[in-house]
This record gives C-alpha cells, structure tokens and sequence, in this order.
C-alpha cells in the first residue's frame, strides 16, 4: 500500500509530536526518581556521580523534549545518554538486551536519535519559535 493512501498518512507529523511528548514524559520520570525519590523504586532518590548527572539530564531533558523546546539538541544528548547507559549498565551483564534488560535503553537511544534527526513535529515550541519567524521575516 503507497504511503500517501494509507489512513494514517495524514497525521505523521503530528503522531511525531506525540512521540516526542510522550517519550519526554516517561523520561521526567526517570529523572524524578533518581533526583526525588518519586515514584519509588529500589534505586531511588539519593543519586550522586554519574546517576545525579543522568538524573538532572532526564528530568531537564524530558521537560524540555515534553514541550518541545531545543528538541534537536537534547535528543541528540539523551540519545547518548541512554547508548552510555546501556554499555555501562547492562551491557557487561549479557550482550543481548533481553537477557541483559537494556532493551528499554536501547529503544530509548533510537527513538532519541530518531527525533533528533526528524524535529520536533507541529505541535510544540519549536514549531511555533520558527512560524513566528518565518512570520517576521
């Protein structure tokens, strides 16, 4: 089936979005359990080292990515952060993701990777920082 037919075809930009808003979100979380302890969990709260700065970069990089701001940059960035997380992490447990549990990371990676080469989508303020300046110029 061609590309321009397909039902959904319409709405890639905004499904990006919605990807972007949604992988933001689940990422503050990430953030704001090794930050502030919520929600619980066995390696919450407290973080110091490379945590805290993993910490500071999910839930500033999450919050960001949610609303879309700077996007290309900080998906790039945690993009990174989840490759080093998953070769530092769980990489020496098993070379495979699912045994080793770093399948998350590495979807993470990927998806980051994928959103910093494709933008932000229409719906964030990215989008809007560019139409008010095509709109000026």
């Amino acid at each position: 089936m061609a590309t321009s037919t397909f039902f959904l075809a319409p709405w890639a930009a905004r499904l990006l979005s919605v990807l972007r808003i949604v992988v933001g979100l689940l990422m503050i979380f990430h953030g704001t359990q090794k930050l502030f302890g919520w929600p619980p969990s066995d390696h919450a709260g407290g973080a110091t080292g490379l945590m805290l700065v993993a910490g500071i970069l999910e839930f500033g990089g999450g919050l960001l990515l949610l609303i879309g701001l700077f996007t290309r940059p900080v998906a790039f960035i945690l993009s990174g952060l989840m490759a080093v997380a998953y070769f530092m992490a769980h990489a020496p447990q098993h070379a495979l993701p699912i045994i080793n549990q770093g399948e998350l990371a590495v979807v993470y990676s990927f998806v980051y990777l994928y959103i910093a080469a494709a933008g932000p989508g229409p719906w964030s303020v990215d989008a809007a920082r560019t139409r008010t300046t095509d709109a000026v110029v």
